[in-house]
């Protein structure tokens, strides 16, 4: 039998696809491993799905609008834009797709710091195009000079940054686009948990490009929404290398149902944000070094019972909570995020949990 993966392309058979976090089939765990939102969707989501199905679900043998209209008249009308400035995806993974096709060659790289979202360089690599990466240090200061000096035509820049939780305010990002002369792509994925978002530059950054999801705050990660905000031309080019009916019809109507309750979110947001903030309290009273998380999720240094940190410590952290049946994430392969763990921002009986599994680890761990 032949070698099948030799008749794929060279670059597709070196390949190293996405790992997303774990889903478990069965239930009874506590997931605080992938960032999804721990309450529902709005009741208005369920209504607009049943009422699309309607009684015989015959609407369902019709292709969606094409383009997603309405739902980017509705996003537009959230976001004081025209609908020329609005592109809807499969999820933000879908708009991010989009760009990498448009702006990324060998030639002409992808810009983006490192660590970050890890499906960038997967993305790049599936295009056969070039990286161009710019490391982050413990500080998290975004190296301006070196954007200023980078060849990439497109540099994505994650605010909030994953898997930190760290935001760069509109006054570092302006700083950026004065700093970059080519795209910039601020993925503002959890931008409804942060004190501050890029909307308002749009209108004097004509190069600017926001990527939004429907995954985290709206409680749409099934679904699969995301959307892009730019200058219509940008958005024209987003158009050019789209997938016809990329967005199903059943996501479009539940999206549109989701953006059209806003204090119902308004609500889900408060309430993630103060179990978040004393989460953020609770590990500073263990002594561990946490960022200071604009997230869904905190990023801590767990420190054993001597105090002891380091990549071992957080392996060994991230062991024993899955041996309990608590998922949180953890990065090995980055010298920045070896000794931490990313968890989730659960409901506050899931962070009871957590914590009651961190004591145990503490009280019976060798390292005790």
């Amino acid at each position: 039998m032949p070698d099948l993966i030799s008749l794929a392309l060279p670059h597709v058979a070196r390949l190293h696809a996405y790992t997303p976090g774990l889903q478990p089939a069965e239930p009874g765990w506590v997931k605080l491993n992938t960032n999804e939102c721990p309450y529902p969707p709005s009741p208005r989501v369920r209504e607009a799905l049943l009422r699309e199905i309607g009684d015989d679900g015959a609407s369902l043998r019709l292709y969606p609008n094409p383009t997603s209209a309405a739902l980017r008249a509705g996003v537009a009308q959230l976001h004081g834009l025209s609908a020329s400035q609005v592109c809807i995806g499969n999820g933000s993974d879908d708009i991010l797709n989009l760009l990498v096709r448009a702006f990324c060659t060998h030639e002409a790289g992808l810009g983006f710091t490192m660590p970050s979202y890890s499906l960038y360089p997967v993305l790049v690599e599936i295009q056969d195009g070039r990286s161009t990466v710019l490391e982050l240090d413990r500080s998290m200061q975004l190296p301006l000079e070196r954007m200023r000096a980078s060849t990439a035509r497109a540099f994505i820049l994650t605010s909030p940054n994953a898997p930190t939780g760290v935001a760069f305010g509109n006054a570092v990002i302006e700083q950026a686009l004065q700093a970059f002369p080519g795209v910039l792509v601020v993925d503002e994925a959890y931008a409804l948990f942060a004190r501050e978002n890029a909307v308002a530059l749009l209108a004097r950054y004509p190069r600017l490009i926001i990527v939004r999801t429907l995954s985290k705050a709206y409680a749409l990660a099934g679904l699969r929404v995301g959307y892009a905000l730019a200058h219509p031309e940008l958005i024209a080019v987003l158009d050019r290398v789209r997938d016809s009916y990329n967005v199903n019809r059943l996501s479009q109507v539940a999206a549109l149902a989701a953006l059209d309750d806003r204090a119902y979110y308004d609500a889900v947001v408060a309430r993630i944000v103060a179990t978040r903030e004393r989460s953020l309290q609770g590990f500073a009273t263990r002594g561990w070094f946490t960022y200071p998380s604009q997230t869904n999720f905190i990023f801590t240094e767990p420190r054993d019972a001597r105090g002891a940190s380091g990549p071992a410590v957080a392996r060994a952290l991230y062991d024993f909570l899955y041996a309990h049946r608590v998922l949180v994430r953890y990065f090995p392969s980055h010298a920045l995020t070896a000794a931490f763990l990313r968890i989730s921002v659960g409901t506050d009986d899931e962070m009871q949990a957590l914590n009651h599994q961190i004591d145990s680890w503490l009280q019976t761990s060798p390292h005790a």
